[in-house]
């Protein structure tokens, strides 16, 4: 039998969930027993060096909703400013994460060690800084930003300094609240809007 493709309906565009974290990260969704634990569960192991930090927030829609299906993935340095896989980089760091904001309440947390200023070829350095990759319902394509901490000094880092107006740029820089604890909160749109990369 053919079937006639003008009769076809056509589908909404994939996005990032609700599903996503069964593919992601299938223990946090109730499945247990697939993995024998998530990839990107830790983004440190006991032993790290370097000063512990948790950065808790959550993903806001433009109607200042928390999204309570986001999912993040990190990537940092150590607290010496390397990555796995350098010369010297701290092998209790794993450099990535996987983490889920919390179904009720919308919140994430991420338990790591603050990384340190990475060297730039050609000289210079970038400030500490965690990059990171956000999806859910309703987002597309993955976006990119950055997490920069206010009791560092961020002058000269040159992502930030790209950013021509100064108060966008206060969207990537977590908020001191408690010794080691960092509040980050990403807004999708509308007032406060996190600055995204284009990457």
């Amino acid at each position: 039998m053919v079937q006639k493709l003008d009769m076809l309906v056509e589908t909404a565009s994939q996005t990032g969930g609700p599903y996503v974290h069964i593919g992601c990260i299938p223990t946090f969704a109730g499945l247990e027993g697939i993995y024998p634990e998530d990839l990107g569960k830790r983004a440190i192991e006991d032993g790290a060096q370097g000063e512990v930090i948790t950065i808790t927030g959550a993903v806001y829609d433009g109607m200042g909703w928390a999204l309570r299906d986001a999912m993040c993935e990190s990537w940092q340095a150590d607290a010496k400013g390397r990555f796995p896989g350098q010369e010297g980089a701290d092998p209790k760091v794993n450099g990535f994460a996987r983490f889920a904001a919390d179904g009720e309440s919308g919140e994430f947390t991420l338990r790591t060690v603050k990384p340190g200023r990475v060297a730039m070829r050609g000289g210079g350095f970038q400030a500490p800084h965690i990059a990171l990759w956000i999806v859910a319902r309703g987002i597309n394509t993955g976006l990119q930003t950055r997490i920069y901490f206010e009791d560092e000094d961020n002058s000269g880092d040159p992502l930030l300094a790209r950013i021509e107006q100064r108060q966008r740029a206060e969207t990537l820089i977590a908020k001191k609240t408690g010794d080691g604890l960092y509040r980050f909160d990403i807004r999708l749109q509308g007032e406060g809007e996190t600055v995204f990369l284009d990457m």
